[in-house]
């Protein structure tokens, strides 16, 4: 089973990994976890004042904060996976990623803020849900 992990860095993340791994048998034997982060985009007017190779390098350095830890996580539970990132927005690269890569399953963690601040804020895990023609499962 192909398994998209979008992942932010945040302690939804590891509380998503943390589920993921005490429920080992969840997902069928040897999932293939594919973890995936999305960096927003600087804005155009800042980018063209500080040039393309320092906005190429912060964008690596802040995806690489949040891969490798998860990355070395999966490793110590040894858990075969895959790294990826992109810029964008993040349900919109979520989603064109894993039609892409042909995921079977998405897996994310939520802020669980509930649908009342859901509408008036949106929500990556929201917009995901909303539109993937792939399972989703959300992690609280």
């Amino acid at each position: 089973m192909k398994v998209l992990l979008p992942v932010d860095g945040s302690k939804h993340t590891k509380k998503m990994l943390a589920y993921l791994t005490t429920h080992e048998g969840l997902l069928g034997p040897a999932p293939e976890f594919i973890v995936f982060n999305v960096q927003p985009p600087i804005p155009s007017r800042a980018a063209r004042a500080v040039g393309k190779d320092i906005v190429a390098s912060y964008h690596h350095a802040e995806s690489e904060a949040v891969l490798d830890p998860v990355c070395k996580f999966l490793e110590r539970k040894g858990l075969a996976h895959k790294a990826h990132t992109t810029v964008g927005h993040a349900a919109d690269e979520i989603l064109k990623f894993a039609k892409k890569e042909n995921v079977d399953l998405i897996v994310m963690g939520s802020r669980g803020h509930g649908s009342f601040v859901s509408l008036l804020l949106g929500s990556v895990a929201q917009k995901v849900i909303a539109h993937s023609d792939r399972p989703v499962m959300i992690v609280h």
